[in-house]
């Protein structure tokens, strides 16, 4: 059998793009809203370890050592097949969202914290002397030179979390490879996963190539 008949079929593609195109639309929406909320927890979740009472930092520690171990896909499984029986039934797009966001907060807010803690000390007596008061100093003086320090990790993170959005089918999600997968059901043939692939591919590849552009430019400005 000639590979290109059973890897690249022509007729194939063709009738299954526009369902890989579904899929794609939906992974592109649970990427964007998990990464986003993502990185409103992780911000809070570092603030409070960084300057909550000792309690508070204690309990934040312990969550984002908890979801940076726990596996995604157990997460995601737990909060899709877990929760019906507490009686919380949560829809395929917010169970994924939400164990994507879960997780994606501890890493976030262990950048966000590293990236604070780069930000000399005198910044902090600079804002002092100046008057201002703490909410002010890290809103208008640390956490924007902060941001520039953590905007390539955060990138990287981002992109983590659209390839994870793969694992979103297990619960019936209607995602990129789950589309993928039905179509190769329907055709026989390997080839819509063959595509999904390359659209997964010529999404990422340009961010990748992106953090890796920011990466040399940091560190050329830290030298």
């Amino acid at each position: 059998m000639d590979i290109f008949d059973t890897f690249l079929n022509a007729d194939v593609m063709r009738r299954t793009f526009p369902m890989l195109l579904q899929g794609l639309w939906i992974t592109l929406q649970l990427g964007a809203a998990s990464i986003v909320a993502g990185l409103v927890l992780g911000l809070g979740l570092a603030m409070a370890r960084l300057y909550g009472p000792a309690p508070v930092r204690f309990v934040t520690r312990l969550y984002i050592d908890i979801f940076r171990s726990i596996p995604l896909l157990v997460l995601l499984i737990i909060v899709y097949y877990a929760l019906p029986f507490v009686g919380l039934r949560l829809s395929p797009f917010l169970s994924a969202m939400s164990a994507l966001t879960l997780v994606s907060g501890a890493y976030t807010a262990e950048i966000f914290r590293a990236g604070i803690e780069a930000i000399p000390k005198g910044q902090f007596e600079a804002s002092a002397a100046l008057g201002l008061n703490g909410r002010q100093t890290m809103a208008d003086v640390i956490l924007p030179q902060a941001v520039r320090i953590v905007i390539p990790p955060l990138t990287n993170n981002s992109i983590n979390v659209v390839k994870d959005t793969a694992l979103a089918s297990v619960v019936a999600m209607p995602d990129l490879l789950k589309q993928a997968t039905q179509a190769q059901a329907l055709a026989a043939n390997p080839t819509p996963l063959i595509v999904a692939a390359a659209i997964y591919i010529a999404f990422l590849w340009p961010l990748v190539a992106l953090v890796s552009r920011m990466e040399r430019r940091f560190s050329a400005r830290g030298r």
